[in-house]
């Protein structure tokens, strides 16, 4: 007989996290519950601790090909009929997986569910809500509203569907969102399930740019343009991160300047042009940066 429900972890070098992941999947209580850990061949205390849970999960510790290839073994391994993917820093909340599958059982044809989630910080403590809405697909291109960790799926989403895109070190799951939601809905649970990890050294905020270049790229080879919104995200990330700020009056007009000109070359980048619209758009940007300045001359 098939687990009710899988839970995969990715692993590396998380080791001064891991046992809240994975305690805060056993403390859940479910009956028939695997969890399985793919783990890249951490060098601190992660294989310790997951030693200590003898036969109570699975665990493969070996060199792999990047965080994606982990997921994907652990999806292919996985036997239960519904899947969660929590990576080896973030957690679940109590309840959330009964909750989950309370839903899957109640209907049928959803397939996959996304719930609201937290980001935390290193100590569980609450930092904010992770921005989530009603699904959309439109919307879901323009901004990711799906917390990773509070997604769980019917293992059929695998079959029909493939696994996530290896090629990718950062936006996979949006890009597995994206790939999914273009043929069937998602069903949304206004709770929150989970809290995904957020500090100095993780990725998300330890390679802005990168991350915010591979959505982009990866946006615009799904649908051949990349949504505005994204390309002004991608443009305030290379400015901030320049060294421009906007402490006054001068240097926000200076920060405003050239965050028009890599907007600019980000649309010709991705998009091979800069819509009327959008022009008019970041003149009015400059236009309320000068303001104060003529103000105080």
């Amino acid at each position: 007989m098939n687990p009710r429900i899988s839970i995969v972890t990715p692993s590396y070098n998380q080791g001064k996290f891991i046992k809240r992941t994975i305690d805060s999947v056993f403390d859940q209580e479910i009956e028939g519950l695997e969890m399985i850990v793919f783990d890249g061949g951490s060098t601190d205390e992660t294989v310790e601790v997951l030693e200590s849970y003898g036969d109570r999960l699975f665990y493969v510790s070996e060199k792999d090909k990047g965080q994606s290839d982990a997921i994907n073994k652990g999806f292919l391994k996985a036997r239960g009929d519904v899947i969660g993917w929590l990576n080896s820093d973030d957690v679940y909340y109590p309840g959330s997986i009964s909750a989950v599958l309370e839903i899957f059982a109640k209907y049928p044809e959803v397939d996959v569910i996304y719930g609201k989630a937290d980001h935390i910080d290193e100590e569980d403590g609450y930092i904010e809500d992770y921005y989530t809405e009603s699904w959309d697909y439109g919307k879901l291109k323009e901004i990711c509203f799906i917390c990773q960790p509070a997604v769980f799926f019917r293992r059929s989403v695998l079959e029909k569907y493939g696994v996530l895109n290896a090629a990718l070190r950062f936006c996979m799951d949006y890009e597995f969102w994206l790939r999914i939601g273009q043929k069937k809905g998602f069903y949304f649970l206004d709770q929150k399930v989970a809290g995904s990890r957020l500090y100095a050294e993780n990725k998300t905020l330890g390679s802005r740019r990168k991350v915010h270049e591979e959505i982009c790229s990866m946006l615009n080879d799904k649908f051949g343009t990349v949504p505005a919104r994204w390309i002004y995200n991608l443009a305030h990330v290379i400015v901030e991160e320049s060294g421009e700020s906007r402490e006054n009056v001068e240097r926000n007009l200076r920060f405003v300047k050239s965050l028009i000109r890599t907007s600019a070359k980000c649309f010709l980048k991705y998009n091979k042009k800069v819509p009327l619209n959008e022009i008019r758009n970041m003149f009015g940007w400059y236009r309320e940066a000068k303001k104060p300045a003529k103000g105080g001359g």
